[in-house]
């Protein structure tokens, strides 16, 4: 039993005493030692920022790949002014309008009849008189189609998206 008291006694005496204030010291040190705190941070959200610098160019992609069909239906419709309705020119326009690749005229180039009206074009008859007095025009409707695949896969929203636009202009 001595013994055990000794070594209690001895523990509180001045080495004891030393090796609390030595760990009381180190406890104060690392509660307020801020270094490695940023590296930390900036390991959580590394992923975070990468994803959404992915998603807002993916998105921005996107939005480019819907304007280069626009205008390869809109080069396709000035074809046809410029050099009449032919089925191959145009849809040789459409698909050599942008840089971009796998943009087609679908469904193909189609000329009509029709009579302006304030929701566009209504389809008639050639030759028949529109309700302003004029003769209806001869008109070509262009469309364009493009698929957009998304950079990587989001599970959350679909992985294509198919573009298409038109263009309804008046050769005569």
């Amino acid at each position: 039993m001595r013994l055990g008291a000794m070594q209690i006694q001895n523990f509180s005496s001045s080495s004891g005493r030393r090796l609390l204030g030595s760990l009381t010291r180190h406890a104060r040190a690392a509660a307020g030692d801020q270094r490695g705190v940023a590296a930390a941070e900036f390991a959580i959200l590394v992923p975070l920022l990468s994803l959404m610098v992915v998603s807002i160019t993916d998105i921005g992609l996107a939005l480019y790949r819907k304007m280069q069909v626009e205008n390869a239906a809109q080069a396709g419709a000035q074809y046809a002014i410029a050099r009449g309705f032919d089925t191959n020119g145009i849809a040789n326009a459409v698909a050599s309008a942008t840089s971009a690749t796998n943009i087609t005229a679908s469904p193909p180039p189609v000329q009509f009849c029709g009579c302006p009206t304030s929701a566009g074009v209504s389809a008639t008859s050639c030759g028949t008189i529109c309700p302003g007095g004029a003769t209806a025009g001869t008109y070509t409707t262009v469309s364009a189609k493009a698929t957009y695949y998304t950079i990587i896969d989001y599970q959350i929203v679909a992985a294509t998206y198919t573009y298409t636009a038109q263009s309804t202009t008046r050769l005569q």
